[in-house]
């Protein structure tokens, strides 16, 4: 009953770290309580993205004849969507056991407990308890949807996402408190399949932590598409009643407004899972609700690591991925290179999607650059106009001095797939004129990245 390494918690942290381990040479095991794959692939960004995509194809088929394409009669079928949606993740669930059993990986089913002298306490369905040792340990254990004290979820009327993507029905109306990446996707998920939805935020913009033009172009395609939008706004208190539910709501006039939805959607951020694994019983480190951690996700107890929403950083997938490759090669005698939290792309799958990285203008400014800006509209874009999808556009920021690439915002169809190359140039020191002279294929989403290169340096051939 002793392993290399014990891995709590099989999101795409803990698993990723398991299977790297393993193929590193360790006998490994990992605890699960719930569905392999943790929260992301059962809960989040996969579930999500098929229901995204679903109502996707709704909107095609809405709009076909815009592409001489005659087609009547389109609806969606939302316990259909639904359904779709959980199936793949049930088959991405299974495609980790694979993983796990093509690696040699124990699986322990129940809930993981640091203790003392590096062991793990797994508590089973039956309440049964069975002590495992490691001479590592990994705490992987993610986070769950933060409950407001204005908003308390029930699980029924006033929901979290989790809830949200298993409705038995379609409601007629929803109220979404949040505009970050999780209430922005579900709200135009929801808007797109028939549900009238309200979308409030506390910030000046929706997406508030992208750049101001790109929040405020999305601010402008949620109103197109049918969302009422409210910022400097927040929920104050829900009143139950027998159909409908009565927010009131604080506006940006200090005024209490109220609306009424059948559903409170709350995506009001996210809290880390740290509570009853084991951290005060072993001593280890929380720092502003997180565990602390080195560069290499040590914590202050010798052979306990941590990785993922439980340690500071950004909260999202391919973050936890990346620090459960760091760890485990660092732990294996590896010098992988240290994370730079700088450069970690954002995206969010609406439609048109946002995806982001590096500095925006505002923070670029505040930390003392001169700035070198370009923005190239997708209306302006030969493929987004044969796409039909001219909403849009990329903005990029140079160092003037040292021409080197700052921080790269998009906003359009397909941009999360654009950003990757921009992740790169940052990463590599690529210039703006390298850039420009980077030839890029016609006609394609990406040629944007070199036109708005090329305006930032007054080369702009397009505009």
């Amino acid at each position: 009953m002793k392993y290399d390494l014990i891995v709590i918690g099989s999101g795409p942290g803990g698993y990723v770290a398991a299977i790297r381990a393993s193929q590193l040479g360790m006998n490994v095991a990992v605890v699960e309580k719930a569905e392999l794959g943790g929260i992301c692939l059962n809960w989040g960004c996969i579930p999500t993205k098929s229901l995204l995509k679903s109502a996707q194809v709704l909107e095609y088929a809405r709009h076909a004849e815009e592409y001489g394409v005659k087609l009547a009669g389109a609806e969606a079928d939302f316990s259909a969507i639904i359904a779709r949606s959980r199936g793949v993740a049930d088959k991405m669930s299974k495609g980790i056991r694979y993983l796990f059993k093509k690696n040699n990986i124990s699986l322990i089913e129940g809930h993981g407990k640091v203790t003392a002298g590096k062991q793990v306490e797994v508590t089973a369905g039956d309440g049964t308890k069975t002590q495992y040792e490691a001479t590592h340990i990994i705490l992987a254990t993610g986070a769950r949807s933060r409950q407001l004290p204005a908003i308390p979820q029930d699980g029924k009327r006033i929901i979290g996402y989790r809830q949200a993507l298993t409705l038995e029905r379609k409601p007629a109306s929803m109220l979404v408190v949040g505009s970050g990446a999780i209430g922005s996707e579900l709200a135009w998920f929801y808007n797109a399949v028939g549900t009238q939805v309200t979308l409030v935020e506390f910030m000046p913009n929706v997406l508030p932590v992208e750049d101001e033009e790109v929040s405020k172009q999305m601010g402008r395609s949620f109103k197109k598409a049918g969302i009422e939008v409210l910022v400097k706004s927040s929920v104050e208190s829900v009143e139950e009643a027998d159909d409908l539910l009565k927010v009131n709501i604080r506006n940006k006039k200090g005024e209490i407004e109220t609306r009424e939805a059948e559903i409170v959607l709350s995506a009001a951020g996210i809290m880390p899972n740290i509570e009853n694994i084991g951290l005060e019983e072993a001593g280890i480190a929380v720092e502003n609700g997180r565990i602390k951690v080195d560069a290499f996700y040590r914590t202050n107890v010798a052979g306990v690591y941590a990785i993922g929403d439980i340690v500071h950083g950004q909260a999202l997938a391919h973050v936890a991925s990346a620090e459960a490759l760091c760890c485990v090669e660092k732990m294996a005698g590896l010098e992988p290179e240290p994370i730079d939290y700088g450069n970690i792309p954002g995206c969010t799958y609406t439609t048109p999607e946002v995806a982001s990285v590096g500095l925006t203008e505002e923070k670029a400014l505040e930390a003392g650059f001169e700035l070198k800006v370009g923005k190239f509209p997708f209306t302006a874009s030969g493929k987004a106009s044969a796409a039909g999808a001219t909403d849009g556009f990329v903005k990029l920021i140079f160092d003037a001095k040292a021409g080197t690439l700052l921080g790269a915002h998009l906003v359009g169809a397909n941009v999360t797939e654009m950003i990757a190359e921009l992740v790169l140039a940052r990463k590599a020191g690529v210039t703006g004129h390298a850039l420009i002279k980077t030839i890029h294929p016609h006609p394609t989403m990406n040629e944007a990245v070199v036109e708005a290169a090329a305006a930032a340096y007054g080369e702009a051939v397009h505009l």
